[in-house]
């Protein structure tokens, strides 16, 4: 078998946990003489949202970084294409890997289709069918021109085959951030991060709100802000403060409206196993991330989602996730339900087992031995 060229693509944190055991695996197949390249798109470029994951996922320092960082989402989009031409004129890569639905998956997929290099999308076929979203237009048009569809949950194969995808293209995989959850578990239950602020396993609830839909707009951030302070009445809250939602707390003045309350915590963010640390000891977790929502359902942690849909529908279906929207009187009583017992339990899906990246390693290399692109 001939050797095989691969260009694997990352941007922004959960990139990081779902390439690092899909290019270990990869390796370790026995048959593939296999050269792998890590570009780093600087989508996510502080150190903290960044360079600590590296380490902690024991993924290889990036080969290139492409430094785009921050701006819209079209100039992000469209420095990260530029650059990413650039490479692959100088690397012609047989394959190109890309994960998940940010900016640099989709620019990954677009300067790759027009190049004529085959694109393998890892976490393929999610859906939220919420168009106001970035990156549900990011994960239908890399599905569109990805070679190998790499699913993680039925759902995601029922969403493909009612699109039109050609069946051959898609693998029923499993869901790669959960090798990483797997593979980091041991060292995560031994960060002193507890310690570090104070709390107690199991007695705190911890919170993360990205997304532009709810820290944006202060008609919708500053009640979920009275809503979390009204839970810190009866829990400690922990919030790592996403960088975006750091400066639209401080814009909208409501960081001067928690710091009096000394149960509701604005931290920094943390690296990934402090951050799995936390999540695997928590009471409950508020977010609109839909990473965390995965996480929760394979450590069986409860999840309220800020968010009227989700594109991981799987995890509210039968794991341990609750969409409880942006409504006061829908997150409290679901908040309530949890802190007394009766919150929603849950079961691990199928194929979340911490071997999906060895799925990944095969389906890439049975493409590979049946003649790649040209099969």
């Amino acid at each position: 078998m001939s050797p095989i060229n691969i260009l694997h693509i990352v941007g922004a944190r959960p990139n990081f946990m779902k390439i690092a055991p899909v290019m270990r695996a990869i390796e370790a197949r026995s048959e593939l003489v296999v050269t792998q390249m890590l570009v780093h798109t600087g989508q996510h470029y502080d150190a903290t949202m960044s360079d600590v994951f590296f380490r902690d996922l024991r993924l290889p320092k990036p080969d290139l970084d492409l430094g785009v960082g921050s701006g819209s989402q079209a100039e992000q989009t469209g420095q990260i294409m530029v650059a990413l031409e650039r490479v692959i004129e100088e690397r012609r890569p047989d394959l190109m890997v890309a994960a998940g639905d940010v900016n640099s998956t989709l620019a990954a997929a677009l300067v790759a289709a027009k190049a004529g290099v085959p694109v393998a999308h890892v976490e393929s076929g999610l859906r939220s069918n919420d168009w106001t979203m970035p990156e549900e237009v990011n994960r239908v048009v890399t599905d569109r021109l990805a070679t190998l569809l790499l699913t993680p949950s039925p759902d995601a194969n029922a969403n493909l085959a009612r699109e039109g995808a050609d069946p051959a293209r898609v693998h029923f995989v499993g869901n790669v951030m959960i090798d990483s959850l797997h593979a980091g578990l041991a060292a995560a239950k031994a960060s002193h991060v507890h310690e570090m602020l104070g709390i107690a396993p199991n007695g705190y609830a911890l919170i993360t709100l990205h997304r532009p839909a709810n820290v944006d707009d202060p008609r919708v951030l500053a009640p979920i802000i009275e809503v979390l302070l009204e839970v810190a009445s009866d829990l400690p809250l922990v919030f790592p403060v996403h960088p975006r939602t750091r400066k639209r707390l401080d814009e909208m003045h409501l960081a001067n409206r928690v710091q009096p309350q000394k149960n509701l915590r604005l931290v920094d963010p943390f690296g990934y196993l402090d951050f799995l640390a936390l999540i695997a000891s928590a009471r409950l977790v508020l977010t609109d991330s839909g990473g965390i929502q995965e996480e929760t359902t394979a450590l069986g942690i409860p999840c309220l989602t800020l968010r009227e849909n989700t594109e991981r529908p799987i995890t509210a279906e039968v794991g341990t996730n609750v969409l409880v929207g942006r409504d006061p009187a829908r997150i409290l009583p679901e908040v309530k339900r949890v802190l007394s017992g009766r919150g929603k339990a849950g079961r691990v899906p199928e194929k979340w087992d911490g071997r999906a990246a060895e799925r990944v390693a095969e389906v890439i290399e049975q493409w590979w031995k049946r003649g790649g692109p040209r099969a």
